[in-house]
């Protein structure tokens, strides 16, 4: 497997005004990055999203770092409608096609609708969002991307939800980005979750949290509170509480031999904990 890191790794750079998307591209470069993705392209004024994608293709190539994957942010249950936001997020395959990346995240949704909330769960919304996602993976199959859906925020963030929308959809050209980390926030076991995941998944996050029973007691600063209440923090892949080297080791023994993107988002300063992580990573590989 080889090694990318994702873009929102840089948060503490890019949102300080030190650096942009565009800057860390020779960042990673020279960190010994394999490939680089990027996450909601902070477009500057006086451009287009099309034209600083592809500024940033024409960067990566001129430096040797392949974009691998693009990922943005998606509702199929938006107010404006399911045709307005499938046009919308078919637009973004355009954008990961100019950026050079094969490959395009999408969220499915984030929550119910206020006004839907009343006796609806995940069984009543499904529909739409597998429509959603065949509808997006149907014109990007057209442009040569795979589109997939992650185990993201909340709603959609634990196995069983995230399987039943890919096999609903049914085509060979979406399935899964698969976070290690982030079934925590679900609180499913990680390793559990992996094992279910990992025959679906086209692109891979490594993550780490540090995870604390809500024992009545806040931990504070830098934690937030999973779908069940438990407190989880960021921070360096290896040194946190999920088992990052057991998850995979399952995600290799699936036959899964693409990239594996190291997400930091912890406290730590960043350039440090992405430095560490990869480290963390390279020395899982080789054990196995």
């Amino acid at each position: 497997m080889k090694i990318g890191v994702s873009s929102y790794s840089f948060s503490q750079l890019i949102n300080s005004g030190r650096e942009t998307q565009l800057s860390i591209i020779k960042i990673a470069k020279e960190m010994d990055f394999d490939g680089i993705e990027f996450t909601d392209l902070n477009t500057p004024d006086g451009m287009t999203e099309a034209e600083y994608a592809q500024q940033i293709r024409e960067e990566s190539e001129k430096l040797g770092l392949p974009v691998i994957i693009y990922t943005i942010g998606a509702n199929f249950l938006d107010e404006k409608g399911l045709d307005a936001e499938v046009e919308r997020v078919c637009r973004k395959v355009d954008i990961a096609k100019i950026l050079g990346a094969k490959k395009l995240r999408h969220d499915a949704a984030w929550r119910i609708p206020e006004d839907k909330k009343k006796f609806t769960g995940f069984e009543q919304i499904l529909p739409a969002l597998i429509e959603g996602c065949k509808r997006v993976t149907e014109y990007a199959e057209t442009q040569g991307i795979e589109t997939m859906i992650e185990n993201h925020g909340f709603l959609c963030q634990d196995s069983a939800r995230n399987e039943k929308i890919i096999t609903g959809v049914g085509n060979e050209n979406f399935g899964a980005l698969v976070d290690i980390g982030n079934f925590s926030c679900a609180d499913e076991e990680n390793n559990k979750a992996v094992g279910i995941m990992a025959p679906y998944a086209k692109h891979i996050h490594a993550k780490d949290f540090f995870i604390r029973k809500d024992n009545g007691f806040d931990p504070g600063r830098g934690f937030f509170r999973s779908r069940g209440g438990n407190y989880l923090r960021g921070t360096i892949i290896g040194q946190g509480d999920v088992p990052v080297l057991q998850c995979l080791r399952l995600i290799k023994e699936s036959g899964y031999d693409g990239y594996v993107s190291v997400e930091f988002e912890g406290m730590e300063p960043c350039l440090d904990g992405i430095a560490a992580g990869k480290e963390n990573i390279e020395k899982m590989l080789r054990i196995f």
